[in-house]
């Protein structure tokens, strides 16, 4: 018997994120996600949760087009990221903000230029250059810090110069994937505390997490995946624990 095609769900406008009956499996043939069924709203603050292996990092790399699906349908800021021209993701990345566990900063750059790298990705002339990178330096608490090599810094401060070069091109979206796994609770809570600054400002936020203090008691939108499929979908939800 033929198996029905499902059709995709119309995407709306407050809707910047939609993922419909969205399969992603490894050459191997096992599944990553299973049939994922996901919308985020502009704005909106997102944690998405769950244990290793549970989907997550293949989520994440889906939403910045590193990976591309098995089956379903992915809409981000209006681009049909099953049908994008290769050409095409570039311009279309410009408008992610993408911060990691490990920082990933420039080591032989300081932390003026770690930022400024990404103002001359977009082409950005060195009068605008000079005005942003200061300028979203300060709003992260390093306008002191601009001249010093990530040596020099702390761990809670590098993540800060990867928030603010993540944040310097004005992203409509800010990916964080795990932004507090290498950072004490003080730093958590403060980079924690930016990224909600961020999301009130206008920016919608996603966050991959393991911190379960963070989740419980920032009651924000939480999305849990189980062995690729979710779980549960909660407005100012909590972090579930595995049966």
């Amino acid at each position: 018997m033929a198996v029905k095609k499902k059709r995709k769900s119309p995407v709306t406008e407050s809707e910047i994120i939609t993922l419909t009956n969205v399969s992603k499996a490894y050459s191997t043939g096992a599944p990553a996600l299973k049939d994922v069924n996901l919308r985020i709203s502009r704005g909106e603050f997102v944690f998405i949760v769950g244990d290793s292996g549970s989907g997550k990092s293949t989520l994440i790399k889906l939403l910045l087009r590193e990976l591309t699906v098995s089956s379903g349908y992915i809409n981000v800021m209006g681009y049909d990221l099953s049908k994008i021209k290769h050409r095409k993701i570039p311009k279309f990345r410009r408008n992610l903000g993408i911060v990691f566990q490990d920082f990933r900063l420039l080591k032989d750059r300081n932390v003026y230029e770690n930022v400024a790298f990404a103002q001359r990705i977009i082409q950005k002339s060195n009068k605008e250059i000079k005005k942003n990178v200061p300028s979203i330096l300060a709003i992260v608490g390093l306008a002191g810090k601009y001249k010093a090599k990530p040596r020099q810094l702390s761990g809670g401060e590098q993540q800060r110069v990867a928030l603010a070069r993540a944040l310097v091109n004005q992203p409509t979206i800010l990916l964080a994937d795990e932004p507090t796994g290498n950072l004490d609770p003080k730093n958590s809570w403060e980079i924690m505390k930016l990224l909600e600054q961020i999301n009130e400002n206008g920016t919608t936020v996603i966050v991959v997490t393991h911190n379960r203090e963070i989740v419980n008691a920032m009651q924000k939108r939480v999305v849990t995946l189980r062995r690729g499929v979710i779980i549960s979908d909660e407005e100012k939800g909590g972090y579930i624990d595995e049966d």
